[in-house]
């Protein structure tokens, strides 16, 4: 019986996984080039989902669908400051959020708290 329950959860790990990287794929963001806006709000702390310690002195981020370590451009629409940040965790999951960034991202975009930003892959 426990084998069934470890076997049904390997199998629905993986589907998760290919959904997520089918929709990464998809992603107008990575295929098309077409920039996205939304909010941007800064995390720190505690282990990413690639396994990395989440370090606030970092330029890095979580996205929803970009594939780990996948270089963005983020740009604040108030200042248009902007930084080059590294994909490394899993998020935002609130609405209207497209991106959390590290506090020294979001120092060098000139912000904290939140902020209206764009997102640009980095070729």
């Amino acid at each position: 019986m426990a084998y069934k329950s470890l076997l049904c959860c390997a199998v629905t790990a993986a589907f998760t996984l290919t959904a997520g990287l089918a929709e990464a794929r998809n992603s107008n963001i990575q295929h098309h080039g077409g920039p996205q806006s939304g909010i941007a709000s800064i995390y720190s702390g505690g282990r990413t989902a690639n396994g990395e310690r989440a370090l606030p002195h970092r330029l890095t981020a979580a996205h929803r669908t970009l594939p780990f370590g996948t270089k963005v451009r983020v740009t604040n629409k108030r200042n248009g400051r902007s930084v080059v940040v590294r994909i490394n965790d899993r998020g935002p999951f609130i609405r209207g959020r497209v991106i959390d960034v590290t506090p020294a991202a979001a120092r060098a975009l000139g912000f904290s708290g939140l902020a209206p930003v764009v997102l640009d892959i980095e070729g």
